[in-house]
């Protein structure tokens, strides 16, 4: 059991809960679009444990464009877990970084994912955590799996046949006991120029009888990963939230980055609280994102553009991040 604990540790796709039997949450976020854009879907797998009374595994699986979501809810016997690599099951369905196989009611398929950029993950700072990943109290741990990657292969829902050869998509994870008490999420890799992709969190993070406002931020860039972090020495200028914007902006020692949303109408879904599927929150998949990265030494702009089907959250006691 503590070499799985240790292996899994210096690698946050794969399964964290070894041993865990109450107050957990594991979950797995597959976000997939089709090459026409007119189709997103996120596909979300994982595992509860509460008291022992509701534990179970589950799915649930967003459609973003007609702003649905279903819960399929599975035995908790149900979920098994690789010891060595990224290979979680659930049934009859089967996720890795590679690919995912559904046979769910009313969606069944199977897609292939390549060319996946990974957030770096050496020893002393394994993944989008860093340092915090080695912090054993955290309320919510986050991991990035893929910033960015090509979809090939189909699925059939409702009765459609969907096609997402040369399709985008992205992949993250979440686990700990709940989601924070009020946080934004904001994630979008379809720009006019290939190959960027961006992802930004702020939340309010419980510390040792106390909180802070924490923040996780990276943008893919032309081959490159510049990111803003708690850990790494950047700062939040701003934040701000309504029912219609979001702004965000952050600075490390080189880099601004910039970031406005246009909230679209968000779908609810089912989020952990203690273990307890039990809570609520709303995602948008299809809200824009503005984003400005300058180059603070050089004194101009590296990038601006707009990124489409942006997924949104803005959840929970948000007045107590904002800042500027």
């Amino acid at each position: 059991m503590w070499l799985r604990k240790i292996r899994s540790l210096f690698n946050p796709e794969h399964f964290q809960g070894w041993g865990k039997s109450s107050d957990y949450f594991e979950g797995w976020y597959f976000k997939f679009l089709n090459y026409d854009e007119n189709r997103a879907f996120a596909v979300i797998p994982g595992v509860a444990m509460d008291d022992g009374s509701n534990n179970h595994s589950f799915i649930q699986v967003l459609d973003g464009k007609r702003k649905t979501a279903e819960y399929h809810k599975f035995d908790v016997d149900s979920f098994t877990a690789s010891h060595n690599s990224f290979r979680v099951a659930i049934g009859n369905n089967h996720f890795s970084r590679d690919s995912i196989s559904l046979d769910l009611p009313g969606l069944k398929g199977k897609l292939g994912f390549s060319g996946v950029i990974q957030w770096p993950k050496p020893w002393y700072s394994p993944g989008i955590m860093g340092p915090y990943s080695f912090a054993p109290f955290m309320e919510c741990y986050h991991g990035i799996v893929s910033m960015d990657h090509s979809v090939s292969g189909s699925l059939e829902y409702g009765g459609e046949h969907i096609d997402f050869t040369d399709g985008r998509g992205y992949i993250e994870k979440d686990w700990g006991t709940s989601f924070p008490e009020g946080y934004i999420w904001i994630q979008s890799n379809h720009f006019d120029e290939p190959g960027i992709s961006v992802k930004i969190s702020v939340a309010k993070i419980p510390w040792r009888g106390s909180s802070f406002v924490g923040f996780l931020a990276g943008i893919w860039i032309r081959d490159r990963l510049i990111r803003f972090t708690t850990y790494n020495g950047s700062v939040l200028r701003t934040v701000r939230a309504d029912n219609d914007n979001v702004e965000i902006v952050a600075e490390n020692s080189r880099y601004q980055l910039e970031i406005t949303v246009d909230r679209d109408s968000a779908t609810p879904l089912v989020s952990p609280l203690r273990g307890h599927m039990n809570g609520k929150i709303e995602e948008s998949m299809s809200s824009l994102v503005r984003v400005n990265l300058i180059d603070r030494k050089a004194g101009n702009t590296i990038y601006a553009g707009t990124g489409r089907n942006a997924a949104a959250e803005v959840a929970g006691r948000v007045e107590e991040l904002i800042t500027g």
